[in-house]
Order: structure tokens, then sequence, then C-alpha cells
């Protein structure tokens, strides 16, 4: 009886050892992968609470039926101008009747911290209210003079 309840026990221990070492490598993941995930919605939180954006004039002109909305990047993200997203009366133009520019620059897709942008777009008749929507989520609007 001496040898069968030793080779049962270790018959047992080595079924727990397995089982553990199983399971330890599938928990150790998860627990990774929620922690990245934790980060990640932290620095985006974070990139959120640094982004800002101030329209600072949206005119409509008349004579060849655009609207320029000129925009500061207030914030300190750097932002990209083919990420920003612009509506005219709740609606987005289509992009081929938006011209971006950032201090003066058509080439660029970068506006920087402090740098301001301008956009203007193509529009039938002139609109009552435009919004600038840039990363994150990050508004700013303004009424059309």
């Amino acid at each position: 009886m001496g040898l069968s309840v030793s080779a049962s026990t270790g018959v047992i221990f080595l079924g727990v050892f397995l089982a553990v070492g199983i399971a330890y490598p599938a928990a150790a993941n998860g627990f990774e992968q929620v922690t990245d995930a934790r980060q990640d919605a932290a620095d985006r939180a974070l990139d959120r609470v640094n982004t800002g954006v101030s329209v600072t004039n949206a005119t409509y002109v008349a004579g060849n039926t655009t609207v320029v909305v000129v925009a500061e990047n207030a914030g300190t993200t750097t932002l990209g101008v083919n990420d920003t997203t612009l509506f005219v009366d709740n609606e987005v133009p289509p992009t081929a009747d938006v011209t971006a520019s950032v201090e003066g620059d058509a080439a660029t897709d970068l506006w920087l911290p402090g740098e301001t942008a301008r956009f203007e777009i193509v529009v039938g008749s002139q609109p009552n209210r435009t919004q600038v929507v840039v990363d994150h989520g990050v508004r700013d609007a303004s009424e059309v003079n």
C-alpha cells in the first residue's frame, strides 16, 4: 500500500503541476492585455485633454460663394490637417470642395500647436454655422459672418 499511495500522490502532483503550467501563462497574458488596454485608454484621455482648437473667424465670401474658416490649434498636440473634419450647417462638405493651408502652406499636413489653419469651402449659399472637429472629437464652432 505504501508504493501505490506514493505513486498516486506523484500522479496528482504532476497533474496539478501541468494544470498550473497551462493556466498561468493564459492568466498572465490576459492580465498583460488588460494592463496595456488601460494604458492606451489613459494615453488617449491625456491626448484628448491636451488637444484644443479654436475657430477664430468664419466668413462667407459672396463673390466666389466660399466660406473661409480660420482656426487655431489651441492645444499642445500636433494635429493632422487631413484628419480634420469641417461641418457647414451640420453637413460635411465634399472633400473636393475644401482647400486647407496651415500658416499659408497648402502642402503640409501637420498643424502644430499655436499655428493657424485656413479652410476654404465652396458652398451654394451663405451658411449659418461652421464647426471644426479635430482628433479625439475635440471641436469648436462659429457663426458665419
